[in-house]
């Protein structure tokens, strides 16, 4: 199979797999909003498909959901999480593609700096979105979205994504890592 027709095919897997994950943990939203399951496979996209297929994911995995199921809502929250998804997609894949070693390290490098990105971009627009509507959206307002609330997604998407990549690389579908094997001496 051609590069760019495996890339198109794994998106669409992520992007049904973003589809569904929800619905494991949206029948109680304060856990869906905890959780961020819509985070993951576009994270694993950037990373797998590199940091065009990641940001167009990214981007429109929140509208398309609306579209489908009606959640989540498409104003304010799911156009700042269509480009709050689009800048991780984006950035944790340029910054992996771009970084020379390839390592646990650099994963970790990139997601913590897409996840900061991401979150900073989620920020502008809630704040510009907050200015259009006349509705407040202040920096606690900011913190208890962007960090204090979603902490345990946070962890979750720094244990899982690794944890993903690691054994893709192990069983020989995706050659990213060096892995060594220590040789015991008998």
């Amino acid at each position: 199979m051609k590069a760019p027709i495996k890339k198109i095919t794994l998106t669409a897997m992520f992007m049904a797999i973003g589809l569904v994950l929800p619905f494991f943990t949206g029948q109680i939203p304060q856990v869906g909003n905890m959780m961020l399951p819509m985070h993951l496979p576009v994270l694993l996209c950037g990373l797998i498909c590199g940091w065009q297929y990641g940001g167009i994911l990214g981007f429109i995995l929140p509208c398309l959901r609306f579209i489908l199921f009606g959640m989540p809502p498409l104003f304010p929250i799911g156009i700042s999480m269509a480009f709050e998804l689009a800048v991780y997609g984006s950035v944790v894949g340029l910054i992996f593609q771009k970084c020379r070693v390839k390592s646990i390290g650099t994963l970790y490098g990139s997601l913590i700096l897409a996840m900061l990105s991401g979150r900073i971009i989620w920020g502008i627009v809630r704040f510009i979105i907050g200015g259009v509507t006349q509705s407040a959206f202040t920096w606690e307002l900011f913190m208890a979205g962007a960090f204090m609330n979603a902490i345990p997604g946070i962890i979750l998407q720094l244990f899982v994504v690794p944890s993903v990549m690691l054994v893709l690389n192990k069983v020989g579908l995706m050659r990213v890592f060096k892995i060594t094997q220590k040789v015991s001496r008998g």
